[in-house]
């Protein structure tokens, strides 16, 4: 059975910074590419940041230079820094695997991130 986990979500005051991370099981952790996304209220959910099985990094121009992404095979998790928050990346975010090899994706249940102003 494959499960995502989110964790590290929160309520946090502009300018600061959260620590997502998601732990995977279930799947062939190294051949997945991993996501991150997000729903804001009232939105549809949105990519934020991706990166491969060769730990190529990909992320959406709102979070450039604030976000980082990463990966650790050994522990079969993804990470998400989130610095210098604002509040429209309040949202519930979203971890994501795909295998490229079948086009499987899964998804974890979804963190709440609130930015006060």
């Amino acid at each position: 059975q494959v499960q995502l986990v989110e964790s590290g979500g929160g309520l946090v005051q502009v300018g600061g910074s959260l620590r997502l991370s998601c732990a995977a099981s279930g799947i062939f952790f190294s051949i997945n590419d991993m996501g991150w996304y997000r729903q804001p209220p009232g939105k549809q959910r949105e990519l934020v940041a991706t990166i491969t099985r060769g730990a190529s990094t990909n992320y959406a121009d709102s979070v450039k230079g604030r976000f980082t992404i990463s990966r650790d095979n050994a522990k079969n998790t993804v990470n998400l820094q989130m610095n210098a928050l604002k509040p429209e990346d309040t949202a519930v975010y979203y971890c994501n695997a795909k295998n490229p090899l079948t086009g499987r994706n899964y998804w974890g249940q979804g963190t709440q991130v609130t930015v006060s102003s």
